[in-house]
């Protein structure tokens, strides 16, 4: 996993903490539906209602695009959060837009992929939040099986969790992501979401997020 640069990490951070799309409540933990006690959720879907918000990812992102994947030829979402994200980059690159489900379609085709299927396209695979990088890669491993050449992935935000790296890195995929745990925290402290004493409870989350407790 790579970071954008710096810069757009802290800005993107910023950005998300101030819409409310990240909270932290290192004393109060959510449940994700891992069962995991996390302290901080992450919606990135709130960015969608906020225009200044939107299009700075947009712009982000697809300077992403640009920069690491110049073949590419369609961008795929996966549902649901990276849909709306990936149709922002695809209308911007002028390139077809896909969306890989999650699972088939119970009825109908039964699709597992929506959109025109063109074995040997070059897309790139849009993301909201990685964490353990397991629904994405099965994404990317759907596409694959479907004859697309998959370039790499992007996506808003990651955890950074040691298990994601490596995961891409096991399945040959690229991920390049806007901003990072490790780029939020000094953000959250300097703007007050956090005090000092929360510090080393967020840092030793991220250690061991399976099995941490407040």
């Amino acid at each position: 996993m790579e970071i954008y640069d710096q810069s757009t990490a802290s800005q993107i951070a910023k950005k998300l903490l101030e819409i409310k799309a990240i909270k932290l409540s290192p004393k109060d933990p959510f449940t994700w539906a891992s069962g995991w006690k996390s302290p901080i959720y992450c919606d990135n879907r709130l960015s969608l209602s906020f225009p200044e918000v939107r299009k700075f990812i947009q712009e982000k992102l697809t300077s992403v695009v640009r920069t690491h994947f110049l073949n590419i030829e369609a961008i795929a979402g996966v549902a649901t959060a990276g849909i709306p994200q990936g149709v922002l980059i695809a209308d911007k690159l002028d390139v077809p837009f896909i969306y890989v489900r999650s699972k088939a379609k119970g009825h109908g085709m039964e699709n597992m992929i929506e959109g025109k299927i063109t074995p040997g396209q070059k897309v790139v695979v849009v993301e909201d939040l990685v964490s353990t990088g397991g629904s994405s890669l099965k994404a990317v491993n759907d596409l694959r099986a479907a004859g697309f050449e998959v370039l790499g992935m992007v996506a808003i935000f990651t955890y950074g969790f040691e298990i994601s790296d490596l995961n891409f890195e096991k399945e040959g995929v690229k991920l390049y992501c806007l901003s990072d745990y490790s780029s939020l925290l000094p953000q959250a402290l300097e703007q007050g979401y956090v005090s000092e004493a929360d510090m080393n409870t967020l840092a030793d989350w991220r250690k061991g997020p399976d099995t941490w407790q407040p």
